[in-house]
């Protein structure tokens, strides 16, 4: 019964927003983002401890404004979600622009596929999907939602364009092999990892258990690493799908140097980006949980 619930709520919250004109929805998605995280102290307390560690200089006054910038990303995230059916290869081109399209293009050449090097900014789940109505898709690792009715729903809204996911906990063999055919894989190495599945780098000058799939992925296939990153672009009025050149892995023939270096690389990519546009990245999330062994927790909770 929950599951029946949860997923006709999710069905008419997305029907509901998609039938709005799209700034009377992203107004919509800002305000009920803004709700939704006031019923959340536990997660308004992260995002500042968040900012406290990665801006120690800043006053309390420039993290609430990043934290109201962000909230307000995540709720128009929400509502280009609930657009994706009305985004067509005619009018993408209204909503994203592509910057450095160029380096995309020569790492697709080189015949080796691409992993697509992301994060956490802005309307994250815009960037794939327009990404592919420009006529690129690519498969895009996921975690699949609990309840299997909602992950089913917004799966179909995720493929709409073309895109096809891979379940992230069953993911290296068909990574492998769409490398191996040339394609294009889209992974988020930006949140905290699990002992077993990362290493320790650098982030924001702390130590961050990072998900090691992606350098291991490279090295092994010699993929090229392109990183790809989405903002809002007040003056434009649009989204920004900016790629970087690939990044160039580190290879000393030590394999756990290798990974643990090629990783630090592709964190620091992920930094520029949060540090040039803070209110944009994803603060809620505890991303300096997992700590080096004998280290105390960073957390109060």
């Amino acid at each position: 019964m929950r599951e029946r619930i949860e997923y006709a709520a999710a069905w008419l919250l997305l029907k509901t927003i998609g039938a709005m004109p799209r700034p009377l929805a992203r107004w919509a998605g800002a305000r009920t983002a803004a709700l939704l995280l006031w019923m959340r102290p536990g997660l308004r307390r992260a995002a500042m401890e968040n900012l406290h560690l990665a801006f120690p200089e800043w006053s309390n006054k420039q993290r609430r404004a990043a934290i109201c910038g962000m909230v307000r990303q995540l709720g128009w995230m929400g509502a280009e979600f609930a657009h994706f059916p009305r985004y067509t290869k005619k009018n993408i081109d209204r909503i994203v622009l592509l910057d450095g399209f160029e380096n995309f293009a020569s790492a697709q050449a080189r015949g080796k596929g691409v992993l697509f090097l992301t994060g956490h900014m802005s309307a994250w789940e815009l960037a794939p999907f327009a990404q592919a109505l420009f006529g690129y898709p690519l498969h895009f690792l996921a975690r699949a939602i609990d309840n299997p009715r909602v992950d089913a729903l917004v799966t179909r809204y995720r493929c709409l364009s073309g895109n096809l996911p891979v379940e992230k906990n069953q993911s290296a063999r068909a990574v492998l092999k769409m490398l191996a055919a040339g394609g294009t894989v889209g992974i988020l190495a930006d949140h905290n990892t699990l002992l077993a599945e990362g290493v320790f780098v650098d982030f924001f000058g702390i130590p961050a258990c990072t998900t090691a799939g992606l350098a291991r992925f490279a090295l092994h296939t010699g993929a090229a690493v392109v990183p790809g990153f989405l903002h809002w672009d007040a003056a434009l009025r649009k989204y920004r799908l900016c790629f970087e050149p690939a990044v160039e892995l580190v290879r000393t023939g030590d394999d756990a140097t290798d990974i643990r270096e090629s990783t630090q690389r592709f964190t620091r990519m992920v930094e520029n980006y949060v540090r040039r546009y803070p209110d944009q990245w994803l603060w809620l999330h505890r991303r300096w949980k997992e700590r080096p062994p004998g280290e105390p927790p960073i957390y109060r909770d």
